[in-house]
């Protein structure tokens, strides 16, 4: 590693993130009704205002016969469940696959559980 590069990553400060895991709705499909489960770590912050943030989301879901699907979201703001810690509300829909997707809402995990 260039000393350039050592210096650039000694500087670069780390916020935090969450973990998540969910089940996505079941697919509105008369003939094979299914859903897919998920789970991952969310990026780092993403400032909103000036005491407020949001975090993006992209994971893939489980195989369900021979397809998945992709998440790709941003989370709500916080919602504090104390005075230091946090979850973030999620929802959306994933990409469509074989001729359909699925919805999909869940909190995130609270970040830094026993920090």
């Amino acid at each position: 590693m260039s000393n350039d590069t050592r210096k650039y990553c000694e500087e670069e400060q780390q916020t935090h993130v969450h973990e998540f895991l969910g089940s996505t709705r079941l697919a509105e499909l008369e003939e094979d009704p299914h859903n897919h489960r998920f789970a991952g770590v969310s990026d780092e912050v993403i400032p909103i205002g000036n005491c407020q943030h949001i975090h993006e989301i992209r994971t893939k879901t489980d195989f369900y016969e021979d397809h998945f699907h992709e998440i790709c979201v941003r989370s709500g703001p916080a919602v504090f469940v104390d005075e230091d810690r946090h979850v973030h509300f999620v929802c959306g829909t994933t990409t469509e696959v074989e001729d359909h997707e699925h919805d999909f809402i869940f909190a995130t995990l609270i970040e830094d559980p026993i920090g």
